[in-house]
């Protein structure tokens, strides 16, 4: 009798979702904080620019 070796499957991808509502918070958590600080216009413009390109590049 001989035996018979079956196929091997190839690995299914893994697929990993990140939350999308994870920016959503942040974003409103920090247009509440410009708000409360009662920033002018041209700093709370500065804090939504500004801000996360540094924390980006402290971050990376």
């Amino acid at each position: 009798m001989a035996i018979e070796e079956k196929p091997k499957e190839t690995p299914k991808p893994v697929t990993v979702h990140t939350g999308s509502m994870v920016g959503v918070v942040w974003s409103i958590g920090w247009m509440f904080t410009i708000a409360f600080a009662k920033l002018i216009w041209w700093k709370a413009l500065l804090a939504l620019v500004i801000w996360p390109y540094y924390l980006g590049l402290a971050v990376r």
